[in-house]
């Protein structure tokens, strides 16, 4: 089947509309680089549209009722939110569920060093990423460190006009034959991924003893850089220890084409997902179904740890929900949870012409061809991947016909080429329906990442139809 672009069957009134979404859109990537942003993001936007925290009713032994709206958070860096449908929680849900980690460095527990000169904090690597494109460009520090008298400390640097910016070095091509001999994964080696964060000696007083400036000549650059986070953010080398700090792309998403068409910015995979995800919940009316969205962590890395999908956080949240509207059971949480419908919403690939040989053109989506599908993923023999039935993809056919919404289906490139994952296998041993849809991404993993105005904009009306879909029996 011949794949259109999209953008053809726009009227005035959508244009305008996808112009004000993918502007939101920007703005949520820009106040959410990190997985703490996009919850804290995530929290403001929802408890302004109603939602009420878990926990606190629980405490509180309230009762839920159908149109309902609330949220549990863990650990600050995953979410889940839920609309109680008319019908009992029994029949099950319709769940949408992205990521909100990225490819990134992370700096390490002992970062800050001197050496020749330079001041550098170590860094270790998140997630797949091309090693040789994080060299040279303008990097921000994100995250916080955590004082031993348990006070929090917000760091951002980087992303206003007047902050300073960090980078990583590289050799000039004038010396760098040897370097150009090797393969592109040794091309920059992780442990030369360190970022520079300074240059300056402190400043040594004139009346200091002469044993006392003896002691302090020693990596005075290092000093100088403990120094400005002394003075700036109250903290000690020793609070590196306890910290979460995240290496980042500096600089605001931006629109790119002549025509303005797409978005470039760091971490689409899977931001976007889980912002017209978090539209289509925020944007929902009465619904028969209980809906369920998923903004998980650790996706990159293979969804583990507390705040990964191979948590039960997910369940334990139902569970919760469940006894709150007085239909909890061991069994019924099984029911449910076999019973339900969901979109594992992580990106595709775009097609990119460039590179034409990795892809298998016919089941590849292209960029501004609309939400996509993906029946399975995993890697060449569909190794690791969830496979979602006929029935399923049918009803969702239809389901997106009804509603006139744009699709493509895809695969991960051609069969032998490589390959990748998402949390749908991880749902789906529940017995539940799950498949994978998404917005192609082109550049994906690397630090500015591509996406059409007009995927972005399918998908949130993809999956606003979904979770107020009946779904079948």
């Amino acid at each position: 089947m011949e794949k259109k672009n999209i953008w053809e069957f726009y009227n005035e009134a959508q244009l305008k509309e996808i112009e004000t979404f993918a502007k939101n859109y920007r703005d949520f990537l820009d106040n959410g680089k990190t997985e703490r942003e996009c919850v804290e993001v995530t929290v403001n936007m929802i408890e302004a549209a109603g939602y009420r925290e878990l926990p606190k009713l629980v405490n509180e032994k309230a009762k839920l009722k159908a149109g309902d709206k609330v949220y549990n958070v863990l650990m600050n860096k995953m979410i889940i939110l839920f609309i109680i449908g008319d019908d009992k929680l029994s029949k099950g849900m319709n769940i949408l569920g992205s990521h909100i980690d990225s490819p990134r460095l992370d700096i390490k527990q002992n970062p800050l060093y001197e050496e020749d000169g330079i001041a550098y904090l170590d860094t270790h690597y998140y997630g797949g990423v091309k090693k040789y494109q994080w060299v040279t460009i303008p990097l921000a520090l994100h995250g916080v460190m955590v004082k031993k008298d348990g006070t929090i400390v917000e760091i951002k640097i980087g992303e206003e006009d007047d902050d300073p910016v960090f980078f990583i070095s590289d050799l000039l091509p004038h010396l760098a034959a040897e370097q150009m001999e090797k393969k592109a994964n040794k091309f920059i080696e992780g442990e030369a991924l360190d970022i520079i964060v300074g240059n300056k000696p402190i400043f040594i007083k004139k009346d200091e003893g002469a044993d006392k400036k003896e002691e302090l000549a020693k990596d005075l650059i290092k000093k100088g850089i403990l120094e400005i986070l002394k003075q700036s953010y109250d903290v000690e080398e020793e609070d590196f220890i306890s910290a979460e700090l995240e290496v980042v792309p500096a600089g605001r998403a931006r629109e790119a084409g002549f025509d303005r068409s797409m978005i470039l910015a760091y971490g689409q995979d899977d931001r976007v997902c889980s912002f017209a995800g978090l539209v289509a919940m925020l944007e929902a009316k009465k619904l028969k179904r209980t809906a369920c969205l998923v903004l998980a962590d650790k996706e990159e890395i293979g969804s583990v740890g507390a705040t990964g999908m191979h948590s039960r956080f997910f369940e334990n949240s139902v569970a919760e929900v469940m006894n709150l509207t007085g239909d909890y059971s061991e069994l019924n949480l099984r029911r449910i949870l076999a019973s339900s419908y969901m979109l594992s919403t992580d990106v595709g690939v775009a097609y990119d012409p460039f590179y034409k040989s990795s892809f298998e053109k016919r089941n590849t989506a292209i960029l501004s061809g609309g939400v996509l599908f993906k029946k399975f993923t995993g890697s060449r023999g569909k190794s690791g991947s969830n496979d979602a039935n006929a029935e399923y993809i049918g009803y969702l056919r239809k389901l997106m016909e009804e509603k006139n919404i744009r699709f493509q289906t895809a695969e991960l490139g051609k069969v032998d080429v490589g390959g990748g994952g998402t949390i749908a296998y991880i749902l789906a041993q529940y017995g539940m329906n799950v498949i994978d849809s998404g917005v192609p991404v082109m550049n994906m993993h690397a630090p500015w990442e591509a996406t059409s105005k007009a995927d972005v904009y399918e998908a949130k009306r993809a999956y606003a139809a979904f979770i107020s879909g009946v779904c079948i029996a």
